[in-house]
Parts: structure tokens; sequence; C-alpha cells
């Protein structure tokens, strides 16, 4: 069968699963001024990234992501257990690759969390959504995912393959790794006066670039057929800023972009799917 080649059973205590548990507390009171700001927060973290609903709601709950619960999902088969399974063989194999890569630069490397949610999940960023996609809380140094994000990233933004799917558990891992290398200081550092969406767009984009490099070490292991490539570049394109505008029926806005263009997501995705390498992510120093 084509696409990522992938080990059934594979064992990862890094991939926590609690589909089908709901926040405990109670979630925050907000005006309709807040109602607003979250509203608008949603519509920028839709794509890949960082949750930003956190930032509006400040938190809710306990802050702190919950233990796993079988009885949570009721009892008979799961009808997703085999792409459980290849969530966590993949992203083993991705934080080998970031593991490998770190100790090649005599960096120290703390493997992130990986946790499968439904719906509503609290993190150390607040009560985040299913609704804002995928996303990496720096705060508690975890990611976060609900599976119907595969869903959309197949039916809505019509970017179907395993590849595509491992390309967004890359993206997230690559936050991962500029939160251990303080990458959100170094930006600010080299563009001290750029907005913050410009901010942002820089840390989407060598994300991408970082998920590349994920994709670079799974293709030098032949674990990637040949049309792999072209679902990551399917997926990149599908969730630029200017194509989640236009698909949403409005204006192209490049003040207003969080995560870059398709071109720009397509472009850093493939340099460091050709190079391999983390220091030709540089989305800081040269315009993305």
């Amino acid at each position: 069968m084509n696409g990522v080649k992938w080990t059934r059973g594979t064992k990862n205590d890094d991939v926590i699963d609690v589909r089908g548990q709901r926040p405990s507390g109670r979630g925050v009171k907000m005006s309709v001024g807040g109602i607003a700001l979250l509203l608008g927060a949603v519509l920028l973290s839709r794509a890949l990234g960082v949750d930003l609903t956190g930032l509006v709601t400040g938190g809710g709950g306990s802050g702190t992501p919950p233990q796993p619960d079988p009885k949570a999902r009721g009892s008979g088969p799961d009808p997703d257990a085999e792409m459980i399974d290849f969530i966590k063989d993949v992203m083993k194999d991705i934080q080998d690759t970031f593991d490998t890569k770190f100790k090649e630069q005599g960096w120290p490397y703390r493997r992130a969390k990986l946790y499968i949610f439904t719906e509503l999940i609290d993190t150390k960023c607040g009560r985040s959504s299913s609704a804002i996609g995928p996303f990496y809380c720096p705060g508690d140094e975890n990611a976060y995912i609900d599976l119907s994000f595969y869903r959309d990233l197949k039916e809505r933004f019509k970017a179907p393959g395993d590849f595509a799917q491992a390309y967004v558990l890359a993206h997230e891992i690559g936050h991962h790794v500029q939160n251990l290398r303080d990458a959100d200081a170094e930006v600010k550092r080299k563009n001290p006066n750029e907005s913050r969406n410009r901010h942002s767009v820089r840390i989407e984009l060598q994300a991408d670039c970082y998920a590349g490099v994920w994709g670079h070490s799974a293709k030098q292991r032949s674990k990637l057929d040949m049309d792999d490539f072209d679902e990551a570049i399917t997926a990149a394109s599908a969730i630029g800023d200017d194509r989640l505008q236009q698909q949403a029926g409005r204006d192209v806005k490049p003040e207003t972009f969080t995560h870059g263009t398709s071109e720009q997501r397509k472009k850093w995705f493939r340099r460091g799917y050709e190079t391999g390498r983390l220091d030709a992510c540089d989305t800081f120093s040269e315009e993305p």
C-alpha cells in the first residue's frame, strides 16, 4: 500500500488519548465583547499553529490536561484505533528525528507530549477548542489534536493522505523545537519593529520548514513513497492564510495573516524537505 511506512502496535507513552473526556471545572464567563474577541481568535487560529483562544479567555478549568480514562469513550471497538496507532508510530519517528538533530548540535532535547482530545481541553495556555485545529502550548510543552481536524483536512481543505496527516504532527513538534530553542526571543531580537502578525508568520513558516526537515529524514530512511511529498505540499497550500480568507468569502488582507500564504508555506516546507537541516529554516533573517 502506498503512503507513509509505519508499524502497527508501536508503544509511545508520549501520545496520550483523552478522547471523550470533558474539561474539569467551570468555563470562563465572557462579555459580548469577549465573545467577539474569542470568535476572532478562532478564525485566526483555524489553520495549524498556536492556540490564540486561551489568550482571550484567560483559560478555564484547572489548566491541566486530563489523564486517560478508557471508560470515557464507552465500550465497543474504537473506529479510530488504526489512526491512533498511526499517530503513535509517526510521533515517535518525528521526535526521534529531532532528538538526533539536537544531539548532532550538542543540544538537549525534551520530548513533547501529544494529547488526542475531543471538542474541549484544559491546557496551561487556557481552555482550548477543537475549532482551532491542532496546536502547541509552550507553557506545558504539549501538542494537542482533535481527530476531527483530519476529516476537515480531507473534506474541507481537499488535502487527503497519510503524509498530509503526518505533516500536521511534524508542524506542531516544529513549534516544540522552537520552544526549546527560544525562537520567540530570537525573532523579536532580529525583527524588533515588526507587527505581531508578521512575527507570527515567521514563527509558523519556520515550523513548516522543521516539518520538512523531518520529511527529509523519513525520505532518506525509505519511509515515504513518491507521492507523499505532494500530499504535504497540498496540505501546506490548503491552509495558507490567503486561501483560507478566499474560502471564507473574504477579501485577502496580508496585514491580517498569521501563518503565511499558500506559496510561503509550500516554500518553507520544501526548504526543510530538500535540505534536511535545521539551520536552513531561518525565517527570521530573510524575507519569508
